[in-house]
């Protein structure tokens, strides 16, 4: 599943860094936390979702506390990676299949179904996200 560019071969650290990004993303999701949502990305960085477009941790976080107390109110988010592809020793990008769970649920519906893009860098002592961007997808 994981490519590189041209004759880069990413270190054990660096792969499982990239791995691990998404599963904070979920965690922070799963305890409703927008602080911990916030600081997964850099501080200058982008969120696209269907009819949203965000930039900055802060408006990031912001949106996310408002979204935890209202729309995505006990909810869960899962994903799963479909492609993983390191450019350099600095840059990554993966793509997830997955979406919001409602309690009680454990398949996304497909009306929350989503496609993910995510733009990782490396930075601070490690991993962080730089833009994520999702659009309808299958479950």
């Amino acid at each position: 599943m994981s490519t590189t560019s041209a004759g880069f071969r990413p270190s054990p650290v660096d792969q499982a860094g990239v791995a691990a990004l998404p599963g904070r993303i979920v965690s922070a999701w799963a305890k409703h936390d927008a602080d911990a949502f916030g600081a997964v990305f850099v501080e200058d960085g982008t969120m696209i979702l269907p009819d949203l477009y965000l930039k900055g941790r802060d408006a990031i976080v912001a949106f996310m506390r408002d979204a935890f107390a209202g729309p995505y109110r006990g909810t869960t988010v899962t994903g799963q990676p479909i492609d993983i592809r390191f450019l350099n020793g600095e840059v990554a990008v993966v793509l997830t299949e997955g979406g919001v769970l409602l309690p009680g649920e454990n398949t996304v519906a497909p009306e929350r179904a989503i496609r993910a893009c995510w733009l990782m860098v490396k930075g601070d002592g490690g991993w962080h996200l730089a833009a994520y961007q999702n659009s309808p997808g299958a479950a």
